[in-house]
């Protein structure tokens, strides 16, 4: 299932949200310049290793990415669920949210992958806690979803996201039983872990008065 677009609307412009997308794509258009020999260096510099942890990549590793399919995957993502997360915070706090949510998820893929000397990097940890804080403020919000290449139906994001996080439960329980040091795909428990730092976090934060007054009167 793809997420094409959602019905829940957001007042104003998502700086933030625009500023990461911005930061994403500058970082990768910076990455592929690279030869191989400066993109390894520089992955090596950025990324997390949870082998040889540096703790300042926890914070640098995302906004590196491996691929188009990788960068465009998250940017998409963060553009459905995000303007909204970002509207009901304030930009200064969704963008703590975020980089926190970030920050969680690759320290929980460190503690699934301690012995791991694969670079993990990307977005998507600070994505899935968007994808948690979403879920908790607009369950029944109508998510667009693409599915089999040529269906689209709405789904309430209750079940839509909730779909996604037993897939990705699934496929990090499943990756223990291959995990080693030299093993590298998807780092499910930076999603696992981005998210439910999302799905909590998000009631401990102050949201804007507008939003609270629309809630209160149904607007």
């Amino acid at each position: 299932m793809f997420p094409l677009r959602d019905s829940q609307p957001s007042e104003g412009v998502p700086v933030v949200t625009l500023l990461m997308v911005v930061a994403n794509l500058l970082v990768f258009l910076y990455q592929i310049s690279l030869s191989d020999f400066e993109l390894n260096h520089f992955v090596a510099h950025y990324a997390v290793i949870p082998a040889q942890l540096n703790l300042s990549t926890l914070l640098t590793s995302q906004f590196l990415h491996g691929g188009w399919m990788h960068l465009l995957g998250n940017m998409w993502f963060l553009w459905i669920f995000g303007d909204n997360i970002e509207d009901i915070l304030g930009h200064a706090n969704y963008l703590f949210f975020y980089l926190l949510c970030g920050l969680v998820g690759s320290l929980a893929h460190v503690v699934f992958n301690g012995s791991s000397t694969v670079p993990a990097l990307g977005a998507s940890g600070a994505i899935s806690g968007i994808m948690g804080a979403y879920l908790v403020k607009f369950p029944a919000s109508q998510v667009t979803t693409l599915i089999f290449f040529f269906l689209t139906v709405e789904i309430p994001a209750l079940f839509m996201i909730g779909y996604w996080f037993l897939t990705q439960i699934f496929s990090g329980v499943g990756s223990l039983a291959t995990t080693s040091a030299q093993s590298g795909g998807t780092a499910w428990f930076a999603h696992i872990g981005g998210f439910l730092c999302g799905l909590f976090l998000i009631k401990l934060f102050p949201t804007r008065s507008r939003w609270s007054v629309r809630r209160e009167y149904g607007w």
